[in-house]
């Protein structure tokens, strides 16, 4: 007799994409994180490059965090970003990202932070 329950339990571990990744954001690191402001006509644009490396032993993806502030510290503007969209990073390998277009100037805005905040395999 077949157990329709267990064709069930076992669903969610054949759907692809659905399994959890034994990677984590502290498996990722980023390099050469640089922020410039671009003047030009009409309202100045941030180039904001770095790489994001995955020093994880399987594929995954990693989602990364910008936070603009001012001189207090205090956070003018967040904004997240997958820089591989929805690919997965090889082992050992990076992916350049630039999040410059998602941010506004501010007057007033004088550090930057960059953190990995999520990690998945697509």
């Amino acid at each position: 007799m077949r157990c329709p329950f267990l064709a069930i339990a076992l669903l969610p571990l054949l759907v692809p994409g659905r399994a959890s990744a034994a990677c984590s954001a502290k498996d990722f690191s980023i390099e050469s994180f640089a922020v410039k402001l671009q003047q030009g006509s009409g309202q100045p644009r941030f180039s904001m490059k770095g790489q994001l490396v995955n020093r994880c032993p399987e594929a995954a993806a990693a989602q990364i965090r910008v936070d603009a502030k001012d001189a207090s510290g205090k956070v003018l503007a967040s904004k997240q970003g997958w820089p591989a969209g929805t690919s997965n990073i090889d082992p050992g390998k990076s992916v350049e990202f630039d999040l410059g277009r998602l941010f506004r100037y501010q007057p007033g805005m004088s550090d930057y932070t960059v953190v990995v905040s999520d990690a998945k395999t697509w």
